[in-house]
Order: structure tokens, then sequence, then C-alpha cells
């Protein structure tokens, strides 16, 4: 009685549900399909809260024993099918295959399978939820879905029909499906798969960790040591393929144990969700007040960010330059699963590389997603051969597909060898990597091939006081000009960014950073200065949180000034001999820098005066690249003084008036538009 009102709460769901009419439409599909089929499957989207409100014994069975209920759901939909005729071919009821996709789980603790405490539990075969990160994922390959068995003996009742079906069932091999040692029941003689019957599926494996496991990726754990497990998901039939590396889901699945040369727990995946954090709600009050101060300002704010930014390495008032440059990197990130399109390189020049390697360090600690490159490891996906012998191969992330919508800090340029730097400069030119399967090693003799999108920014430095370039002879630069004859050609052009950084302060360059060391050295903990303790860490991540998912939109003059800057720019850095100097990435580095000064003003509209400091930071790094140009922009413009006080910030912003005037004059000169251009240009 019991089974029989589970059956009758199964056939009112669907039928409230919708999800009947489904059923008979798939049964359309295979009854007008002119291939035979041993096992028809059909899948069934369950909401568990409605099911329990309808029945509170079919809702315990799908939560804990998913199994049985899916028996259940067989059971109704092949009466449904003999009742209304819906597949003529159909004989027998173990010949429905009833998949339960379920929509949610409860948001209760027990339902939940935390990756970071043991034991996990893989031996009650019921759905959990978890949360994680793909770092790895194989090769689509086949399994066997279903398949027909008939007994060998002729003479035997059960040599024909439908009576033997076997279908997979979540936890199971290869090899609980289809082997030579089944018995017939009714004769004991063996059982000879039908293989015209076989039913095939597809199936993938990725591997997952926590979130929390990131900081092991980080350079920096607190002092506290840790250790982390990835987790193997099987991704089946409808599942194959929504899972991207570098993106973090949320996974109802069904934990099973695998025995390899180790025994393994996993995951048999049912449904698979998206994740999207929750976008904060606002600043902290002591940012809050700084922006009503400076909101005269456009330029204002930002500087003091900079100035007062990573305290707890660098003292104020030092790196400004740098650190704008980092913040502004920063809020071009993204926490969310979708496409990065505004990266922003950095790539430093500098004789302070200990103190640029820390600054670099404690920066990318201020987002999810950020990344410390280990020279041991690979910044671009590898392949192994899967440990579970399903002859697929093993796609491992690297840094840089781990470091998805943030940033991956690759440290010096030069502990990278010349084949892994031509590998970076085509990554950063084109966003994406391409990983080269070879049929021979990994799989059935095809070659294959996989693209993935990276979507991350680069950080680098490179030591400008390196023995090497000392040893090197100097060729002859032009004013302004870098010797960056240690670093390729080609990949210079293609970081966005090129900053030298080689004093701590214009007036002190020593002093004041080797007193910071000093007192660190004796009170690593302390809270050195007012602006460490007014504006904490906490506090920068919550501004650069809010910041980063504002959504903005160009002014009409700030589009124009970017633009004519680009054009103008263009025009000038253009001979016969090697054509532009300018990359073709250039005017999208622009809107980037622009966009992201914007950002950090927490404006949603960019103006002029963004654009103005966009094209400084671009053209100081076009000269460290090129040499200076008629518009020529000192090494210091964004930050010509030392800002102390109120008075120097005022001098500041009629400084960068002036600049953006001389701007103006240089768009009107040499840009679209002027004599100089000719019809084509």
């Amino acid at each position: 009685m019991s089974n029989l009102k589970m059956k009758e709460a199964a056939l009112i769901y669907l039928d409230r549900s919708g999800g009947l009419q489904k059923f008979i439409d798939d049964c359309k599909y295979y009854n007008d399909s002119k291939q035979s089929y041993a096992v028809y499957r059909f899948n069934i989207l369950v909401n568990p809260s409605d099911i329990v409100e309808l029945d509170a014994e079919l809702g315990n069975h799908i939560l804990h024993k998913p199994l049985k209920a899916a028996q259940v759901f067989q059971s109704v939909c092949f009466t449904a099918v003999k009742t209304l005729s819906l597949i003529g071919q159909l004989q027998t009821e173990t010949q429905i295959n009833i998949v339960l996709k379920l929509t949610h789980l409860p948001p209760l603790r027990s339902y939940i399978l935390d990756l970071c405490e043991f034991p996990l539990d893989y031996a009650s075969q019921r759905f959990y939820m978890m949360q994680g990160i793909v770092i790895a994922m194989t090769t689509v390959t086949k399994y066997t879905q279903g398949a027909r068995f008939l007994c060998s003996d002729e003479a035997c009742p059960l040599s024909k029909g439908f009576q033997y079906i076997r279908v997979h069932v979540p936890g199971a091999t290869e090899s609980a499906t289809v082997r030579n040692d089944f018995l017939c029941n009714l004769c004991s003689s063996s059982l000879q798969e039908d293989r015209k019957f076989r039913v095939l599926g597809d199936k993938q494996i990725v591997e997952i960790i926590t979130a929390k496991a990131i900081h092991a990726f980080r350079g920096y754990s607190k002092n506290q040591p840790f250790r982390f497990q990835s987790l193997t998901i099987f991704l089946r039939d409808e599942s194959v393929s929504k899972m991207n590396i570098g993106n973090e889901y949320k996974i109802i699945g069904i934990p099973t144990c695998v025995k390899t040369s180790q025994t393994a727990v996993c995951i048999e995946a049912n449904s698979i969700i998206s994740c999207n954090p929750k976008v904060p709600s606002g600043i902290s009050d002591n940012f809050r007040y700084l922006l009503s101060l400076t909101s005269s300002s456009c330029w204002k704010f930002t500087a003091i960010l900079a100035n007062i930014f990573a305290s707890q390495i660098v003292p104020p008032g030092t790196y400004n330059l740098l650190k704008l440059c980092l913040l502004m990197s920063l809020v071009q990130t993204s926490d969310r699963n979708k496409e990065l399109k505004d990266c922003l390189d950095i790539l430093i020049i500098t004789s302070d590389t200990l103190l640029v390697d820390r600054l670099l360090n404690f920066s990318i600690n201020l987002v999810p997603r950020g990344i410390r490159h280990l020279v041991s490891t690979e910044i671009f996906p590898t392949l192994s051969r899967n440990k579970y012998g399903t002859g697929a191969v093993s796609i491992q992330a690297g840094s840089a597909l781990l470091a998805k919508g943030g940033i991956c800090f690759i440290g010096d340029l030069a502990s990278h060898k010349k084949d892994k730097l031509e590998q970076l400069q085509s990554v950063v030119e084109s966003r994406n990597i391409t990983v080269y399967i070879p049929g021979k090693k990994f799989g059935d003799g095809v070659n294959q091939q996989m693209t993935f999108p990276v979507q991350c920014s680069f950080w680098s430095f490179v030591d400008m006081d390196s023995s090497s370039r000392k040893n090197m002879q100097k060729t002859n630069t032009l004013i302004g000009q870098m010797d960056c004859s240690l670093i390729p050609t080609n990949l210079l052009e293609a970081f966005g960014l090129l900053i030298k950084c080689n004093e701590s302060s214009p007036c002190s360059p020593l002093l004041s950073t080797v007193q910071h060391t000093l007192k660190k050295a004796i009170d690593p903990e302390g809270q050195l200065y007012v602006a460490s303790k007014k504006f904490t860490t906490e506090d920068f991540e919550k501004l650069l949180a809010f910041a980063k998912n504002l959504n903005v939109e160009f002014s009409l003059e700030a589009e124009r000034m970017i633009h004519g800057y680009y054009l103008a720019s263009r025009r000038i850095r253009t001979d016969s001999i090697s054509g532009s100097k300018l990359s073709a990435s250039a005017l999208k580095y622009l809107v980037s820098l622009a966009e992201a000064h914007a950002r950090l003003n927490l404006r949603s509209k960019v103006l002029k005066e963004d654009a103005l400091i966009a094209a400084l930071l671009f053209e100081t790094s076009l000269t460290l690249k090129y040499g200076a140009t008629v518009f020529c922009v000192a090494p210091n413009a964004v930050f010509p003084f030392e800002l102390y006080n109120e008075e120097y910030l005022e001098q500041r912003d009629i400084y960068l008036t002036q600049c953006q005037q001389q701007l103006q004059q240089f768009i009107t000169t040499y840009g679209p538009g002027t004599a100089l251009f000719t019809s084509d240009e």
C-alpha cells in the first residue's frame, strides 16, 4: 500500500509539474525513431520541496534512497507507456531507465559535503551538495549506458526478449554493467550480450578543490600549515562539457568509492549549478568619508588610495605609481563565471625586487582569484594520463586558468625559460591557449586539440640590476627609453603597462624604506602608521570588491579623448620601415585603464579626467619602450609631488589640469581630422 501511494504521488507530481507532458514528448521521439532500443532513457526534473509537500515518504526516498525512488517513477512511466500506447516496441519495465534530476537540496548542514571535513560519507548512497573550483578535466569518452543480455541456451525461454537488461547506476564501474560472467536465473547458463543493442553515453571526469584551498596558491598562508585534496566528479550525458576549468560550481551528486591504485572517494554528478558570489553592499565608513571629502576633484581620491595602499609592506608615499596601477588592475578583475574582457597586464622593471615581490604578493591576496605562480609548477595547462583507466587524457589547469577572473603573478621573468616566455607572449596577445593532444600517446590514435580562454591579468617584474644585465653592452637608446634587452621584444610589446620602479621615494629613496623594514622586523604585526589603522586590509578588500562590480559607461568627452589620443599617438609612432609601434590591443588597454580609474573612484561614468590618467600611464609605458615623442610625458607625471597634505593634492590637480590641456593640444595637432592625416588614415 505504501508503494502504491508513492506511485500515485509520483503520477500527480508529474502531471502538475509538466513532467508528464515532457515524458510523452520523449516517448514520441523514441516511437517515431526507426532504430530499435534495448533501453529507453528519460530525465525527470524533480523539485524535492514540492515532492515533500505532496508526499513525505516519496520525498524522503528521493533525498535518501534515490535508487528506490527511481524505481517508483520507472513503474509509473512504464504503466503510462502501456496505457497510452506511447512506445510500441517497449516490452518490459526494466527497459525504462529513469534519471531523476534534482533542482536543489534542502539548505541544511546534513546535505552539504564539505571538502575540508573528514571523514567523507560515501556509503549512504544518497544526495549531497558540494562546491568547488575545477582544476582538471578529461576529454569526453564513452561508457555503457545500458545493455541487453540473452541466455546462451537456445532452449531457455529467456534466450529471447528483453528480460535481462542492465543499466548504469551511480557509482557503478563499466564492469558492473557489462562483463561475461553473468548467469541465467532460470537455467544457470551463461548470459551473452546482444551487442547491437548496446547503448553508449558520454562521460567526462573533472577534479575540483574547495575555494578555501586557493590560499595554497597565493604564497601566503598566515603561517598556518594546511593540506588540501581534490575531489573527483563523474559527469555523464547531459552534464558533459557543462563545467569549465577555473570556474566554481555547486554540484549535487551521490558519493561513491572507486578503487584504482588506491581507494578514492568520487562523486557521481546529478546536477550542476554555476556559482555567482554576492555583490558587496558597500564600502567602509572611513572610505565613504574620504570619498565625500575629495568629491570636488576627480583625481584626489585615487591619489590618496595609492598613497596609503599596502602600508603593511611599504611606507605610505612610496611606490605610488606602481600601487595605483596595481589597484587599477585589481578593480578590473571579476568574481563571476563570465568572460573577463578588460585585463590589465603589468610588467615592472625594478632594482628593488624583494619589496616589489612582497608588494605584488600582498596585492593578489585582496581578490578571490589571486594566484602566485611557483616556478616548480606550470603556468598553462598540461597533460597527464587519467588515473581511473578510462582511456581519456587529463588536462591540468595550470596557474593561468586557475586565476580565472583574477590575477596571475608569475614572479621574475628571468626565472622562466625561453619557450615558456614565447608561450606567455602568445597567450597575452590572443587571450587563449590551445592544448594539443597527440593521439599516439593518449587515446585512440586520433590527434585532438582543445582551446581554453585565459581570463586573468598577468603581473611580472624584471631585475634591472641582474648580473646578466650588468655584463651586457647597452645599446644606444632614445630619450626616456629603458634598456629592455633582456626582455623578448614581442613579449615587451604584449604587456599593456611597463612600469619603471627603482626608487622607494624620489626625495628619500632609502631612508623611509629602511626604517619601515627595521620596525617591521621588531614588531611584524604592528601597525606603524595612522593610515594602517584607519584603512585596514579588510577595508581595501571591501572597496575593491565593490568597485569591480560597478557597471561603467563612457561619457562622450572621454570617448573622444581616448580615441583622439590613440590615433594621434599611432600617427607619430609610425614609420615606413617597421610600421606602427602601437599594437592592435593598444586601444583596448586605454579603454580598460580609463574604466579602471573610474571604478577606483567609485563612479559609473568614465570622465575625461579618467581618460587623462589612462593616456599618461600609457604614454609613460610607451616612452619606456620606444622613447619620448612630441607628446613628452615626465616619468612622474601622474604623481609629480609628494602627497604630504591637502596643499600638495591641490598642486597635483593643477599640474594634471595642465597635462590635460597639453593632451588636448596634442590631439588637435596630430589627431583625426588634422592636415597630417591622409584620407586613408
